[in-house]
């Protein structure tokens, strides 16, 4: 092993050490302080959630604006929509907020995305090229 190597691996040692002994690093008590009623976990679930949900929002915006179905593809929303919709019934299976919460309105994202596909594929077939 090189120097650089060498350095590298006595560093991450070192770091897996001082890690090791942070067990008062790790919340004891899951209430917010912000909100008793919700657990720190389903805020950072919520946080967690507004980032993926709105993945797919740039796309759907991107459409509209151009007036056009290129570049999109239906299959990809559709198949997110789907599982996303597994989601949902999953989060009703655990009780959990935030999981409901984003992937409802990730599915209602995926839909708004494939209908409007749709309807500008189906524009874009009745409209004579230019």
């Amino acid at each position: 092993m090189n120097r650089q190597g060498q350095w590298k691996a006595s560093l991450l040692t070192m770091c897996v050490l001082a890690l090791s002994g942070c067990e008062d690093l790790i919340p004891h008590d899951t209430k917010s302080l912000l909100i008793p009623a919700f657990h720190r976990s389903e805020i950072i679930g919520m946080v967690a959630g507004f980032g993926t949900t709105f993945a797919a929002l740039p796309d759907l915006i991107a459409m509209l604006r151009r007036r056009s179905s290129k570049g999109m593809n239906p299959r990809m929303c559709s198949i997110m929509g789907a599982f996303q919709i597994l989601w949902v019934y999953y989060g009703l299976l655990i009780v959990s907020r935030p999981v409901i919460v984003w992937n409802v309105i990730a599915v209602v994202t995926n839909s708004l995305s494939v209908g409007a596909y749709f309807y500008f594929a189906r524009k874009e077939k009745t409209q004579p090229l230019r």
